[in-house]
């Protein structure tokens, strides 16, 4: 983290950017930029109660989402509450009120979307046929909605592509971390903690990344991030695999993974986020519903 200190002073303690000599061919030591904004929760700004006269369907789906958190465990089966049939006065009030939070997710190659509310654990899912066309529009409560998950491997392969005898030139250490990854997909079982290869403090060729990527092949769901900087999860060919990418402010990776799991933590919500959730609402609920 960088110093209050201008950088011509050197810092308390003698560390930190400006507290050690330059180098003797007036060279400077650089720090990476780390992330600098983080996401917190803001009260929705939805219309005044008298403003809400009747919306009454928008308020029972706002009643069913806080019993269902209140209910919700993670781990536990997705709570669903269909949004079919909402006219658009109702349907502006439900997205008002549940914003859009840090998390979104693209899964079937696009035709279905996903995006946390500012309730985490309340996700908005919406499916669309080929021609765009919305035909499915839910709300989850999940730690991440399974209407993303349950098509993101369906057709993935069970293991990375045979490495081959000969390698590609410039590939120097991608090897051997594939048939590592092979060893951890066969011991896998859901529910296990990931199994986390970290690139970042691998010595790696811009072969190497390419020819892992061609090994495990590229999947159809990909989820951002933006709780603190820029995060993106992206799904393999080969059933439970994951490349997970932390950017600082200026779009330079951060940290570089692959995972071993049936969904990265870094993209689900906790227990405690869902409890939070549920309290939240609850005020929501008892300002504009309960005292009309």
């Amino acid at each position: 983290m960088s110093s209050s200190f201008p950088p011509s002073t050197p810092s308390l303690g003698g560390i930190g950017p400006g507290s050690q000599p330059m180098e003797e061919d007036g060279g400077e030591l650089e720090y990476m930029e780390m992330p600098s904004e983080m996401t917190t929760y803001a009260m929705p700004d939805i219309p005044e109660p008298e403003n809400l006269v009747g919306l009454d369907d928008a308020k029972r789906i706002m009643c069913e989402i806080k019993a269902a958190l209140d209910t919700y465990k993670v781990g536990e089966k997705t709570i669903i509450i269909d949004l079919a049939g909402l006219d658009d006065e109702n349907q502006a009030l439900v997205n008002q009120v549940l914003g859009e939070g840090e998390v979104s997710a693209l899964g079937n190659g696009g035709s279905i979307q996903a995006q946390e509310s500012v309730l985490a654990g309340v996700w908005r899912v919406r499916t669309g046929n080929d021609e765009g066309t919305v035909i499915k529009d839910i709300v989850e409560i999940a730690d991440f909605p399974t209407s993303v998950l349950d098509y993101t491997f369906d057709k993935a392969a069970p293991a990375p592509q045979p490495v081959p005898d000969v390698l590609p030139e410039g590939v120097l250490n991608a090897a051997p971390l594939v048939v590592e990854l092979e060893d951890a997909l066969k011991e896998y079982q859901p529910g296990d903690l990931a199994h986390v290869i970290n690139l970042t403090l691998l010595p790696q060729t811009d072969e190497d990344i390419t020819f892992m990527g061609k090994q495990l092949g590229f999947g159809n769901t990909t989820i951002l991030s933006r709780g603190y900087g820029n995060c993106r999860v992206s799904s393999t060919a080969t059933k439970n695999v994951w490349w997970v990418q932390f950017f600082n402010s200026q779009d330079a990776i951060i940290l570089n993974t692959i995972e071993v799991t049936n969904i990265p933590n870094v993209t689900c919500a906790a227990q405690e986020d869902v409890d939070d959730s549920a309290y939240r609402l609850g005020e929501i609920i008892e300002v504009y519903i309960d005292h009309e």
